[in-house]
């Protein structure tokens, strides 16, 4: 990325899952790292394990779906830091009830505000700073659903995935003449707790054989650590043994 010594990255959903992996992969090459995420415990527990590491990490409380909140935070960056070169979105959730069968309003609602406004309103907050800089990347975790339509998914998730990769390109078309760059991080089926929150969870033969949240972290690592002329737009991760192959409806 640039050439400062300090690198500050702020993960959101960094308290677990793809968001902790990313924020382990990124304090072990010594980036400074903020998480955040609503449960204070969660993030309690996370930065301990990255301080107990050796690794730079503290915890600021976000409720993505608010822009109030993200505004609040990434000022907070700026003003402890001076500087914000990395935001990954990786705050995420679906809902039990997801077939067009019983999907509700509220479970809608709930998952467009925070998997599509909130990665918006956390885009946002960090442009004043990456402009002013000339510098920044922005990793926003998407899914496999957002490239190929799935049943298991339902409809609200797979709409603002897909709904986040036009997002992330539409930014590209437009910020890089101010030198930032997005990355639209798009993976199949990663052994994270969000699947138990599946209406069939799979088995833990199956979670074994998928992407594991380690492989993610290494892949935001990456991008991260890409030079400023190059802009990894997209990338498309799936297990070797993808279920879907074998049967469409489960992704």
């Amino acid at each position: 990325m640039s050439n400062n010594k300090k690198r500050v990255a702020w993960i959101t959903g960094g308290g677990s899952g793809i968001g902790l992996a990313g924020a382990e992969a990124l304090a072990a090459e010594g980036w400074t790292v903020v998480i955040s995420g609503r449960r204070k415990d969660v993030l309690d527990e996370a930065v301990a394990s990255i301080v107990k590491s050796g690794g730079k990490v503290e915890a600021m409380a976000l409720d993505v779906s608010s822009a109030a909140d993200a505004e609040k935070v990434a000022k907070e960056i700026v003003a402890k830091h001076g500087r914000i070169d990395l935001l990954v979105n990786s705050a995420g959730v679906n809902v039990p009830k997801r077939s067009w069968d019983d999907i509700t309003t509220e479970g809608w609602d709930k998952l467009v505000d925070i998997n599509l406004s909130g990665v918006m309103y956390c885009m946002r907050a960090v442009l004043p700073a990456m402009r002013a800089q000339k510098d920044g990347v922005i990793i926003n975790v998407a899914s496999w659903a957002g490239r190929h339509v799935s049943k298991m998914t339902g409809p609200a998730y797979t709409t603002t995935k897909h709904a986040v990769l036009a997002l992330t390109h539409s930014f590209n078309m437009d910020e890089f003449k101010n030198g930032l760059r997005a990355c639209c991080l798009s993976p199949g089926e990663v052994a994270t707790p969000i699947l138990k929150l599946r209406p069939v969870p799979p088995s833990k033969e199956d979670m074994a054989k998928m992407l594991q949240p380690e492989d993610l972290g290494r892949t935001i690592a990456f991008v991260a650590s890409m030079p400023p002329h190059a802009c990894i737009n997209e990338i498309l991760i799936s297990p070797t043994h993808n279920r879907s192959f074998v049967n469409p409806t489960l992704l």
